[in-house]
């Protein structure tokens, strides 16, 4: 015989009441009902559990053992439903977030002092992030991404950090400095790619291809650390989000210049996979690292248009 479930919550206060009227009130039912569920549980354990002695009720050996195992059990249950509370000062968790080297330079530290800060216990792993990924998200270890992407795919959730427009990035010893470019300028010239982090080339090749026009490219590197010595070292031009192209000319000998040509924005978000929203470890660390992420690009990108 199956067990009923259902009947243990009333078998908990008629042990602790031993009083049908009393249990019947507590739990909102009428005394026959309590009555009648009495005697199903009487089946269901094979005892009297409950016993009449003139106007009180005793309850048998069985319901005392019982009464011990029933209210340890059932605490334990209601356990299950009680909402996990989150404090920072105790949590000893490794948050894994990625993006690019750019965001580990320039945003990173200031993620890592508040949450060194709020949650001394706590540890951040950062890795370098591949828009490839992105579909396989949902098999991934990572709490957080802040990438580009047009289209936040199922499942996945997001804040939208912002949008940028693409710009192109030199040596200030380039021929081609301080001057607006042209179509046969862009293409003249040896090109070099980031390839770490979101993806930054795509809205360039949907303006070229359908023109049947390509890019000479020099190098791709994986790093903006190394492209940016590139570019001091060669007449290579760089495409680059013109927050990341302004932030890279304020500190090196460089310059950036405006696209000769219109493409679509690019689109920031801060993503994780739905099976982690409601996790409220999650949901701090996300709501620490966005203002971040958020305010440094506002502000570049603001700086980048002045």
């Amino acid at each position: 015989m199956n067990p009923n479930l259902n009947l243990l919550p009333t078998l908990k206060v008629l042990l602790a009441t031993r009083n049908l009227s009393r249990a019947a009130e507590l739990l909102h039912l009428s005394q026959p009902a309590i009555s009648k569920q009495l005697s199903q549980l009487r089946e269901e354990f094979g005892d009297a559990l409950l016993v009449r002695e003139g106007q009180r009720w005793l309850l048998t050996p069985r319901a005392e053992a019982l009464a011990v195992v029933l209210g340890e059990s059932l605490a334990g249950i209601e356990r299950l439903y009680t909402s996990p509370i989150f404090a920072p000062v105790d949590c000893e968790r490794v948050f894994k977030l990625a993006s690019s080297d750019y965001v580990a330079q320039y945003i990173l530290p200031d993620i890592c002092a508040e949450l060194a800060r709020q949650a001394p216990g706590a540890a951040l792993e950062y890795n370098l992030w591949d828009k490839r990924q992105l579909p396989e998200l949902w098999q991934s270890d990572l709490d957080l991404v802040s990438t580009i992407t047009d289209l936040v795919p199922d499942q996945i959730r997001g804040l939208h950090q912002g949008e940028d427009q693409l710009a192109v990035l030199m040596g200030r010893h380039h021929p081609l400095a301080g001057r607006a470019l042209s179509l046969e300028d862009y293409l003249a010239w040896p090109h070099l790619q980031v390839s770490g982090g979101g993806d930054k080339d795509s809205p360039v090749e949907q303006v070229l291809a359908p023109q049947g026009l390509t890019r000479r490219w020099f190098a791709r590197v994986p790093f903006f650390q190394a492209a940016l010595e590139v570019l001091l070292r060669t007449d290579c031009l760089m495409t680059t989000p013109a927050h990341i192209a302004w932030q890279l000319s304020q500190r090196h000998q460089l310059c950036f210049v405006s696209l000769p040509f219109q493409t679509s924005f690019q689109q920031y978000h801060l993503m994780w996979h739905q099976r982690h929203h409601q996790d409220p470890a999650h949901r701090w660390f996300r709501e620490l690292a966005f203002p971040f992420l958020k305010e440094h690009l506002q502000r570049t990108m603001r700086a980048s248009r002045a």
